[in-house]
């Protein structure tokens, strides 16, 4: 195997657009060849078997997903109110729904990890993770709520994501903006 780690990435985030794009049959080495620009056979030597692709795409796609630091350090700064919380939730959603081939490929590798045991491990394990760091984020705050404000606006919110980058024409946008402020206001017990 080929441990250049530059273009070991280079050939994961080809394989999350293609994965995206074409779907779990799509993914094939020669495809992901083609995305990423490189000479037929490399992704081969880089990866064992479309499972070993899988998993790494798992790892690569949360990678890409979480915040940056300085998102982080901003999401510290402030009044530490509803209006804040609805504020933190609006960037997530929409750096979530900014990476749409990240998201839709996710949905792809969470309908593989019913077939493939070891992607199911990682996609567990980074999915756990995140909402772990999640919820010590909102313990370690002044924000309002607790760890099951956390879990609920993780699964409306999923949701919500998930209509804008499938079905785009179900909810405009003024209409979701709404829906993450109600969301925020009414698992807050805000009404």
């Amino acid at each position: 195997m080929r441990t250049n780690p530059e273009r070991r990435l280079a050939l994961i985030d080809a394989a999350i657009e293609v994965l995206a794009r074409e779907g779990a049959r799509g993914l094939t080495f020669r495809a992901v060849d083609t995305e990423a620009g490189v000479p037929p056979g490399t992704a081969s030597n880089y990866f064992a078997n479309r499972d070993d692709l899988f998993t790494q795409i798992g790892g690569r796609i949360y990678d890409r997903l979480l915040p940056d630091e300085a998102t982080m350090a901003r999401s510290r700064e402030g009044t530490q109110d509803e209006a804040r919380y609805a504020e933190l939730m609006h960037e997530v959603v929409d750096r979530v729904s900014s990476f749409n081939s990240g998201y839709l490929a996710l949905l792809e590798l969470r309908l593989e990890s019913t077939r493939r045991p070891e992607l199911r491990d990682v996609l567990t394990e980074r999915i756990r993770t995140d909402i772990d760091a999640n919820i010590a984020h909102q313990e370690a705050s002044d924000l309002p709520g607790d760890a099951t404000t956390v879990l609920l606006l993780y699964m409306a919110l999923n949701w919500l994501i998930l209509e804008r980058l499938t079905l785009p024409g179900i909810f405009s946008e003024e209409e979701a903006h709404d829906l993450v402020d109600a969301a925020v206001r009414r698992i807050l017990g805000k009404s």
